[in-house]
């Protein structure tokens, strides 16, 4: 597996899971970086017991942890810009509505546990399946399940209490 190849193909992907975790540009581009390295230099030991693209999200996390445990931040999902998702074919009121409906489900998950808030990112936000986030988060297929159910009615709750309407913005992450 050349390494250039590898960047190409995951980079995107990686920076994206690390920058919804820090919330700063350049220390996501930075952490990207060591994640890449760090991978680079663990690739002979890469037993492809899961695809390449778990094997690196699980070392971005764990690149990302060791960043936190550094710089003594313990903070997750500061979403201070809300990106506006499928809103071209909506009215200019249509698309205000939605980016404050995604704005508050956004400030509703960073309140949960941070347990809540992984297993969140990286099932619905990334898109992992309930085995590649078990081996990024170093749980079983169980647990998984388990902290995706309530961590869906922690979200709906908190985001009930927040103003939200629960039907619209809540459904759109499952």
């Amino acid at each position: 597996m050349e390494m250039e190849q590898l960047y190409k193909d995951h980079s995107d992907r990686v920076y994206s899971y690390i920058y919804l975790l820090v919330r700063h540009k350049e220390f996501a581009e930075d952490l990207t970086q060591e994640t890449f390295y760090k991978a680079y230099k663990g690739l002979n030991t890469f037993n492809k017991q899961a695809s390449t693209a778990t094997w690196l999200l699980k070392i971005a996390r764990n690149v990302t942890y060791d960043y936190f445990r550094r710089k003594r931040v313990i903070q997750f999902f500061s979403f201070d810009k809300v990106q506006d998702l499928e809103s071209n074919a909506l009215s200019p009121e249509g698309r205000f509505e939605q980016k404050e409906q995604l704005a508050r489900m956004y400030d509703s998950l960073r309140k949960l546990k941070k347990d809540y808030q992984e297993v969140l990112l990286l099932r619905k936000i990334q898109e992992c399946s309930i085995k590649e986030t078990a081996y990024i988060l170093g749980w079983t297929e169980a647990k998984v399940k388990m902290k995706m159910t309530r961590a869906l009615v922690a979200l709906k709750k908190e985001f009930h209490q927040e103003g939200g309407r629960a039907n619209g913005t809540i459904k759109r992450i499952r």
